[in-house]
């Protein structure tokens, strides 16, 4: 587990180690805050589903200890889609919340994003063993609203890539064949 935990920090940190370092060469392109904003909200993507995945990982391998890399993939997903909304209200609109805001309540896309977000807040809040024991079966349900938060980030990068939908059409199977292995097993257990 522990090789596992080093590859996942250090795919988790490498985009933004990346990013900084294209940022300070000048090589990220002819509009680098747009492709800071694309580049971590796909990573933020990458590892909701990760985050997703484990469960019918567990359950079709039976390979049992991989839940207990799911915290840090929820985690670094959580990171992610901060640095992602901190690139576009802070480097994109300089933090001038009457236009944040205004893109929130008028731009179907951002709503999306901004509601999955604000969705991952409790996630990660609630990450915490104490929080486990404190909330009890309660945990359980309110972090299904990770499904929630994954369907509106695809829902988001969808609306937002207009022409080019393949990526956001491969996070959209994704996703729905997590949902469909969860289905599976529920219709199992009955």
């Amino acid at each position: 587990m522990l090789l596992a935990r080093i590859a996942i920090w250090v795919v988790g940190l490498a985009p933004p180690v990346w990013l900084t370092t294209a940022l300070f060469r000048r090589t990220l392109g002819i509009n680098p805050v747009e492709t800071i904003i694309l580049v971590e909200g796909r990573w933020t993507l990458v590892f909701l589903l990760a985050t997703l995945a484990v469960t019918p990982i567990r359950r079709l391998t039976g390979w049992n200890r991989i839940v207990q890399l799911r915290r840090l993939l929820g985690l670094f997903a959580f990171f992610h889609a901060c640095v992602h909304f901190l690139a576009y209200v802070g480097i994109n609109h300089l933090f001038e919340l009457s236009i944040i805001v205004e893109d929130v309540l008028e731009r179907r896309y951002i709503t999306a994003g901004f509601t999955a977000l604000v969705l991952l807040v409790p996630l990660a809040v609630t990450s915490t063993k104490g929080w486990i024991r404190r909330l009890g079966k309660r945990w359980q349900r309110l972090h299904r609203l990770s499904y929630v938060a994954a369907s509106l980030g695809v829902l988001h990068f969808y609306w937002k890539v207009k022409a080019d939908t393949f990526w956001p059409l491969v996070a959209a199977v994704t996703l729905a064949g997590l949902f469909a292995v969860r289905l599976a097993y529920r219709k199992k257990r009955r």
